[in-house]
């Protein structure tokens, strides 16, 4: 799968996530918009409903009170109905006309009384026409009877006084404006929720009000399920597609790598092929089959080729057993100075040709360790090799020992280009080469410190490593005294 595609698809998904992420966004504003909506119209219509109470108790008191109070009324009306005459309009008092629209005398008398009755309470304060516990329980019940159920604060507020005149269930001797905190007054002031009371008046002498201090999370807590499962659908995506970009970036580099790989390696056995193919031919010349000592040196090269291609492709087999965790350490004591002196003393050869420095600082007071000496050669083989190859101009190498509570620590050091942060990240993975421009410029399949991860966890020990572009690097080898078992 090339760049290009990979771009495309991405991109494509990327896209399609966003698309689902802005239509669930719309989905729950809509959704929350929607229930604030609702709650609103139904806590206006407890408030209409509240105020038509007042009204209509407050009219029936009107009524019956005028009942009570009028008999001399109604027997002057009974003489007027049998005396005064059908042409009369009216009188002085202001008394109904009994004749002309249908309704009995003694109707009329009776709404006059009303209207008289009517007026005497328009005069009165706002605070003594509602009954405390008759405005309680109309809140109380047309709020449940909504499914509004949530804690909530209602007052009364009165236009004469320019305050609240009832907060909650008791009455409010002084109210001074929205600073007074008494009763929770300064948030009836701040609500949204108000509606007019005794509108039969000439002017409403107020409004009743209610407020909820827990109107956001009400409103939220109808869709806190759906939104809830839909943050976590979201974050599953989420998830699932930063997984895959990252599935996928990482086959590409598996390719690369692999690539590499395979370059690598027919470069690595192209030239001891070549060798050999060209010594077998001299041998086969005629002039050379004269020549003994001549023989003897091409049959020494194909030999010397032959053991480089076995030793590369018994490095790649070490690595297929490793991972199928098909092999057995072989454990020795073994004493980590004699063989890190050994190892010097076979590289030393290399670094000298390039007119290099190495090094050797054995402080360690206990080398003596539990492991396999052929696989501990072969790594710190491996690193030394590593630090020559990376090393642009004459190396400079040192390998240092030192006592650990763990056990004993082993560094290899070097001053060459060093390692990114981020190639540092895989530099144990299989295949993986640190690039320097041409990948052949440095030799090598990218198998030498993954071989050396995989035989330090065996040992049950631990590698890290240190770096800086431009500065060199620093290898380090942590190996317990033993193995436990």
């Amino acid at each position: 799968m090339n760049a290009q595609r990979i771009r495309l698809i991405i991109g494509l998904m990327t896209g399609a996530l966003i698309g689902i992420i802005c239509l669930q966004i719309y989905w729950i504003d809509w959704n929350i918009r929607l229930n604030e909506e609702q709650f609103d119209k139904n806590v206006f219509a407890a408030l209409n409903r509240v105020a038509g109470k007042l009204q209509y108790f407050e009219t029936v008191e009107a009524i019956n009170k005028s009942r009570g109070e009028a008999g001399n009324a109604r027997r002057a009306s009974q003489s007027m109905e049998n005396g005064y005459s059908a042409q009369s309009h009216g009188n002085a008092e202001g008394l109904p006309n009994p004749s002309g629209d249908g309704q009995s005398f003694q109707d009329k008398i009776t709404m006059w009384e009303s209207m008289k009755v009517l007026q005497l309470f328009d005069s009165k304060p706002l605070a003594e026409r509602i009954q405390l516990d008759v405005l309680a329980k109309s809140v109380q019940d047309e709020t449940s009877s909504r499914g509004i159920k949530a804690t909530y604060q209602y007052g009364v507020y009165s236009k004469a006084r320019n305050s609240y005149v009832i907060v909650n269930d008791h009455f409010v001797v002084e109210d001074s404006g929205p600073q007074i905190t008494q009763g929770g007054a300064p948030t009836l002031y701040n609500s949204p929720y108000k509606v007019a009371l005794f509108t039969q008046d000439v002017e409403s002498p107020g409004y009743l009000s209610l407020y909820f201090p827990n109107r956001t999370s009400l409103v939220l807590g109808s869709v806190l399920k759906a939104l809830v499962m839909s943050i976590i659908f979201t974050g599953i995506i989420l998830f699932c597609f930063w997984y895959t970009i990252q599935v996928i970036y990482r086959q590409k580099q598996l390719s690369e790598m692999k690539n590499d790989f395979i370059n690598n390696m027919t470069h690595e056995f192209k030239t001891p092929i070549a060798t050999i193919s060209l010594a077998a031919d001299s041998i086969g010349s005629p002039m050379i089959m004269s020549h003994p000592d001549k023989i003897k040196r091409f049959v020494d090269i194909i030999r010397q080729e032959n053991r480089r291609m076995n030793s590369q492709v018994e490095r790649v087999l070490q690595m297929a057993l490793i991972d199928k965790r098909d092999f057995q350490l072989s454990l020795d004591e073994l004493n980590l100075h004699e063989m890190i002196q050994q190892a010097v003393d076979n590289f030393s050869l290399q670094v000298e040709k390039r007119e290099g420095v190495l090094q050797v600082d054995l402080q360690a007071t206990k080398p003596v360790i539990e492991g396999d000496s052929t696989h501990i050669a072969s790594i710190i083989h491996n690193l030394l090799d590593n630090a020559n190859k990376y090393s642009l101009d004459k190396p400079e190498i040192t390998i240092s020992t030192r006592d650990v509570p763990m056990g004993v620590e082993i560094e290899v050091s070097d001053k060459g280009i060093g390692i990114s942060k981020e190639a540092r990240k895989h530099i144990f993975d299989k295949f993986y080469r640190v690039h320097t421009g041409n990948i052949h410029d440095v030799k090598g399949f990218g198998l030498g410190l993954s071989y050396v991860k995989a035989i330090m966890t065996a040992h049950k020990g631990l590698v890290d490593v240190k770096s800086e572009p431009g500065k060199g690097s620093s290898f380090t080898l942590t190996f317990p005294r033993r193995i436990s078992v």
